[in-house]
């Protein structure tokens, strides 16, 4: 399997490249920032130079084109101001969107959030701005005839991945390693069931597999 990733730097995008290239598929990183290219290729991926919020659909597609699935986990980052969760937490899902349409990929993975169904419809602050833009990218998504799945992860740490998730429609509040997220998206990527799918990601007790097939 080809895997096109946009936010190929990220920390779940690195932990997911390299978990593809063990699994023995092919992993693309699209980065906005060249310095970032070893970074992704040592994680046994390819790297390529895009910058998502520079672009247009019809360039993107000429780089997800021959992909059998494209990830969106690109994000305008935790200090970024409301602009850039517009440019970027929206647009550029929106516009990777597009260019699967325009490519013949129909297989969308979008990594999200939780909460993007209770965001604030008017405040400014930049968290909400943030869960709106995701909202709207996951339903312009959801709209299109893909092959798409939105996975909404709770609160990411660091720690070790255990393999053990909790998965539902609207999950209390909590938190998930980035390895288990790593490791869902991996096993969303070769569970066509999960196509048409909408689900919050916890850490729990269930391995990764099991979780999947409860939905």
């Amino acid at each position: 399997m080809r895997v096109v990733i946009a936010g190929g730097h990220g920390q779940i995008a690195l932990l997911l490249e390299r978990a593809l290239s063990e699994n023995g598929d092919r992993a693309v990183g699209l980065v906005r920032n060249p310095d970032h290219v070893a970074d992704v290729e040592a994680t046994g991926a390819e790297a390529m130079v895009l910058d998502l919020e520079h672009t247009d659909a019809d360039t993107v597609a000429g780089a997800v084109g021959g992909a059998d699935a494209v990830v969106f986990a690109a994000g305008g980052g935790p200090n970024s101001g409301a602009a850039r969760k517009e440019t970027v937490d929206k647009g550029a899902a929106i516009l990777l969107a597009d260019a699967a349409e325009k490519a013949g990929v129909r297989r969308y993975l979008m990594v999200s959030a939780m909460g993007t169904d209770r965001a604030d419809p008017t405040s400014d602050d930049v968290f909400q701005v943030y869960l709106r833009a995701k909202k709207a990218a996951d339903d312009d998504v959801r709209s299109r005839d893909l092959d798409w799945t939105v996975v909404r992860p709770g609160r990411l740490t660091n720690d070790p991945g255990t393999g053990r998730i909790q998965v539902g429609a609207a999950l209390g509040r909590g938190q998930v390693p980035r390895a288990d997220v790593a490791a869902t998206l991996l096993a969303v990527l070769h569970t066509p069931s999960t196509s048409g799918a909408t689900f919050d990601l916890l850490g729990g007790d269930t391995p990764v597999d099991e979780a999947l097939a409860s939905l």
